[in-house]
């Protein structure tokens, strides 16, 4: 068993050494579950097997000792040397292969039950969600809101409630969907969205925006128009670069594609059925809807709500919207 724990650890440390160096596309949900089910099978072999045999082998020595101790009485030999205590130690003992592997099972399974069905954490890449989100924000993403999936499958096991206007949603990238997006749901199935001219329309009525104070970008190093938008029951801040051009290159290709119309004003969409449209709220700065399509309902992740820390500002710690 030693040598085959031996070859399972050095598989798990090889695959992620290659994920770090980026030889191979790494999968966490997939590591993760794995990681479950092979410790877990460990703890279970150690609860039903190797625990009792040591158990028997620790309580057979006792019965040996008192054997060996009742023969030496009957002789008239009542002081006996050996203490059996530390003997009884070693037997019991949990061998490092089991250490490593069934001695974390505990762990790894309310780490792989909290990420997958209640709780993930993100880490923000980029600035495509500044002012609300910055580069470095470690937020937390509910995974049941929108109803729960299973890992690896994203089978939704649960129904939960659709996301709404205004919501953060973390997604997989449909062109790419080993990578999670962070946007803002700005429309929802059936909606006709139209961003021309730098300004949002949902269904022919302008969102309402209101001027707030400029916006300081410490990695561009520089002011940014900030404004207030109301898309959900809360307002949000997004920001405008009026030095970048208005029309956007788009993929020639991705479904629903037919229901949207690119001109030099902007893009008008009309969001079809179990998909989504999002945005990023650096609206002239982030690659989103406007570029690649929309976001299909079995692509969704979760709803991201809270940051829980943010290493260079520790002031960035609470809930968003």
């Amino acid at each position: 068993m030693q040598a085959i724990t031996s070859a399972i650890l050095l598989a798990f440390v090889l695959y992620a050494g290659a994920w770090y160096l980026g030889a191979v596309e790494g999968n966490f949900a997939l590591l993760l579950l794995l990681a479950t089910c092979v410790t877990g099978a460990y703890w279970l072999a150690e609860r039903f097997h190797f625990l009792p045999a040591r158990q028997k082998a620790a309580a057979l020595l006792d019965a040996q000792d008192a054997e060996r101790r009742a023969g030496l009485q009957k002789m008239g030999i009542s002081q006996v040397d050996g203490d059996l205590r530390e003997a009884k130690a070693r037997l019991l003992m949990q061998p490092w292969w089991l250490d490593w592997t069934a001695g974390l099972f505990p762990v790894i399974l309310v780490v792989f039950l909290l990420r997958s069905f209640l709780f993930e954490p993100f880490k923000i890449p980029s600035g495509s969600m500044i002012p609300t989100l910055l580069v470095g924000d470690l937020i937390l993403v509910n995974k049941f809101t929108y109803g729960v999936r299973l890992p690896v499958i994203h089978t939704k096991i649960t129904e939960g409630s659709p996301p709404q206007r205004g919501d953060v949603m973390v997604f997989r990238f449909p062109p790419k969907p080993s990578l999670d997006y962070i946007k803002r749901v700005v429309g929802v199935p059936g909606d006709t969205v139209a961003y021309l001219n730098k300004r949002l329309t949902i269904n022919g009525q302008p969102i309402a925006t209101q001027a707030v104070p400029e916006f300081f970008d410490e990695s561009a190093l520089r002011y940014f128009k900030q404004f207030e938008e109301t898309l959900g029951p809360r307002p949000h801040r997004l920001l405008i670069d009026d030095d970048k051009p208005v029309d956007v290159p788009v993929a020639d290709q991705f479904d629903g594609r037919a229901g949207c119309s690119h001109t030099v004003e902007g893009v008008t969409c009309k969001v079809p059925q179990g998909s989504y449209f999002v945005m990023g709220d650096n609206r002239d700065n982030s690659l989103d809807s406007r570029y690649w399509g929309f976001v299909p309902a079995e692509n969704i992740v979760g709803k991201a709500f809270f940051v829980w820390m943010n290493f260079g500002d520790l002031k960035r710690i609470g809930a968003f919207h």
